[in-house]
């Protein structure tokens, strides 16, 4: 009997948050989570973003964060669910619009930042995330996060797609948790050793099936070059 090839792990790429942003990212990204205000972003950006995922062909999502611009959505802000929930639904809706207006469809969320981390391991938290994003979005968009947690949970009870992520440029501990930002290895900035990363992490995956993207920053340093290599590097991996 005949066993089946794996599905295919797809690259997504955080976008629409540095000005100078190279356009060819889009190209290579297949999954672009888009920036929306909270922690970066305008709309002059988002519209941007959006354009070049219907012209290369990456599929768009939004990004909304904690609403902190100044600490880039990079530090746990103490809000209600209640308060969370209007700040994702507005940043989604935000985008929406854009989107609406170039023709463009948003099939997935990501949050960003201090915010995925925080509402993976509080239920109330990743229920208003996924209770804002279905709401400003509609319920055919897949949530990204981490393989299991919060969010994968709220996602599921609210009958939503969802998507296991990990991360091809960031260094992890032994226990597998990420190493903080700011930290030493917190950054894997050379892109062979983000493919090979990748190329572990997908493999580790099969079987299992909890891996489904995985994640390049667009504003680590040599993203492009590192989005290249695991693009590549993803595309062998599931082809064998």
């Amino acid at each position: 009997m005949a066993t089946a090839s794996p599905a295919p792990v797809l690259l997504n790429m955080d976008v629409g948050e540095l000005p100078g942003e190279p356009d060819a990212l889009y190209a290579i990204a297949q999954i672009a989570n888009i920036a929306c205000g909270g922690h970066a972003g305008d709309d002059a950006s988002m519209r941007r973003a959006l354009t070049h995922c219907a012209r290369e062909g990456a599929r768009a999502g939004a990004h909304p964060s904690y609403a902190d611009r100044e600490g880039f959505g990079r530090t746990v802000l103490d809000v209600t669910a209640n308060s969370l929930a209007g700040d994702v639904f507005a940043q989604c809706a935000r985008l929406a619009n854009h989107a609406g207006e170039l023709g463009v469809t948003l099939a997935y969320v990501k949050p960003h930042g201090a915010l995925y981390h925080a509402a993976n391991v509080s239920r109330p938290l990743a229920d208003a995330v996924v209770r804002a994003m279905a709401r400003a979005l509609g319920h055919h968009v897949t949530l990204i996060a981490p393989p299991r947690g919060a969010l994968r949970d709220a996602a599921l009870a609210h009958g939503l797609a969802f998507a296991g992520e990990a991360f091809a440029d960031r260094g992890t501990r032994s226990d597998g948790s990420l190493v903080p930002r700011g930290e030493p290895g917190a950054l894997v900035t050379d892109a062979t050793v983000a493919a090979a990363q990748a190329t572990r992490l997908v493999s580790r995956s099969h079987g299992h099936g909890d891996v489904a993207t995985i994640c390049v920053h667009g504003d680590t340093p040599h993203a492009l070059e590192i989005a290249r290599a695991v693009r590549a590097a993803l595309a062998r991996a599931t082809s064998t």
